[in-house]
């Protein structure tokens, strides 16, 4: 086993969740070789033509990747390795924290041809896919952003990749959206934690309008010109917001998450040119910090 390919305790882990069969009657073959090298990459940030040969053929390897990212097979793997997670109690419902954190685009990630891509073994596009490409310019030139939701263990339950320039606080309810855990003895899958924290990028009326009405406790410190306009409108500006800074300090456990899935060099700069394909990469990052103990 080289360094950091997956143990035999993670790979007991993952495989009961690959997919057997390749379609048309055809099996997938090294599993485990294929995907160590999709992690060697993912760590590395190297382009895919320099992979060390043990992990066989390099297009091989970045096909798998490139299909499984098209045709939501990485998203499946990474809700049956939560829902295993949610089973053995490794969950932390009791608060879940939202924030966000740009990812500057390599010069490789630019020029992506306008036509859309389609799904490799049929039709359709990429589950994924996004007509802008998930990149936007600034200050700093081309960059996308991550925008994710973690647990109180510091592993990314949700996430949406948008482009850099846009804001935090419209992504709130799309990312919590997106947590969906499945429960393994069947029902409806958990979509709802206890709490939800955030920084004053994410306050706005809207947003606490739709935790109060999905019944979620949430910790989302007031801006001060928000502050401001409450009390010029006197009493129809309603109630202060409830804030504790006692819960507020467990809000470093997602700029943890963020630290922890910025150790992967393929995710910290964005190589690929398509939507779909980063977010492949970064549900790859996800799978593997949830595989660990």
């Amino acid at each position: 086993m080289g360094r950091g390919d997956l143990s035999d305790a993670e790979w007991a882990r993952l495989e009961p969740h690959l997919p057997k069969n390749a379609g048309r009657g055809g099996r997938w073959k090294s599993h485990r070789r294929v995907i160590n090298g999709i992690l060697f990459r993912q760590r590395t940030g190297i382009p895919w033509r320099d992979l060390p040969r043990r992990f066989g053929k390099w297009k091989t390897v970045y096909d798998r990747h490139r299909r499984w990212s098209a045709d939501g097979t990485w998203d499946r793997i990474l809700r049956a390795v939560q829902a295993d997670a949610d089973a053995e109690g490794r969950i932390d419902w009791s608060m879940v924290s939202v924030d966000s954190t740009s990812c500057r685009a390599h010069q490789h990630a630019a020029g992506a041809r306008n036509r859309p891509p389609r799904v490799p073994g049929r039709s359709g596009r990429p589950a994924q896919h996004r007509d802008d490409e998930a990149l936007g310019r600034s200050r700093g030139g081309l960059t996308c952003k991550i925008h994710l939701a973690s647990d109180g263990g510091r592993r990314p339950l949700a996430f949406v990749i948008t482009p850099g320039q846009w804001g935090d606080a419209p992504q709130l309810i799309p990312v919590l959206e997106r947590i969906r855990v499945p429960r393994p003895a069947g029902g409806h899958p958990r979509t709802r934690p206890d709490r939800v924290s955030g920084d004053k990028a994410y306050s706005s009326r809207r947003n606490r309008r739709y935790l109060r009405r999905r019944q979620i406790k949430h910790t989302i410190p007031e801006r001060k010109d928000q502050q401001a306009n409450r009390r010029r409108r006197g009493s129809a500006g309603g109630r202060p917001t409830g804030f504790d800074r006692a819960i507020y300090k467990r809000r470093n456990e997602v700029e943890r998450t963020i630290h922890a899935l910025k150790g992967f060099r393929a995710v910290a700069c964005r190589f690929n040119k398509r939507a779909y394909i980063f977010h492949g990469t970064v549900t790859v990052a996800t799978v593997r910090l949830w595989l660990r103990p």
